[in-house]
């Protein structure tokens, strides 16, 4: 059975309202700590961005990062972080990461990438590719993807 809303106006502006405060949200990573994410990337609301070295973080254009996923740009304890640390994490453009993944700092990612859910990502991902598991490895390679990573 199909959940089904009284008014249809009602329902649009609350899509409106989620996408506004998506936009929002991206445009405060970018501005106000100075992140490079594209404009049109949707990163949800639970998944977490490092905040400590944010510079350092780079997400190309279309690219999804679902709920729960981590994308780290530093790690204290060997010494990346601040400053001295120029080392960047990037992902690239028609990606989608995936739930409860996580992106180790210093990681490229590819453009048409898809990380599995719950996907360690530890080295750098060619283009093209689906990765996943802990550390993630590559499971296919050679795919072509639309907007936001799905397959084409």
């Amino acid at each position: 059975m199909r959940l089904r809303f009284v008014n249809q106006r009602v329902f649009m502006w609350l899509v409106w309202l989620r996408d506004s405060l998506l936009w929002l949200r991206t445009w405060y990573f970018r501005t106000l700590y100075g992140m490079k994410i594209a404009p049109d990337v949707r990163i949800s609301f639970k998944a977490r961005l490092d905040k400590t070295n944010p510079r350092c973080l780079e997400i190309g254009e279309k690219t999804y990062v679902a709920f729960d996923a981590i994308i780290l740009a530093h790690d204290y304890a060997t010494r990346r972080h601040g400053g001295g640390f120029e080392q960047v994490t990037r992902i690239g453009a028609n990606c989608f990461i995936g739930c409860g993944s996580i992106i180790l700092p210093g990681v490229t990612i590819g453009d048409q990438v898809i990380v599995g859910a719950g996907s360690v990502v530890t080295k750098d991902v060619p283009a093209g590719s689906i990765v996943g598991g802990n550390p993630a490895k590559v499971l296919r390679s050679d795919i072509q993807t639309i907007a936001y990573g799905r397959l084409a």
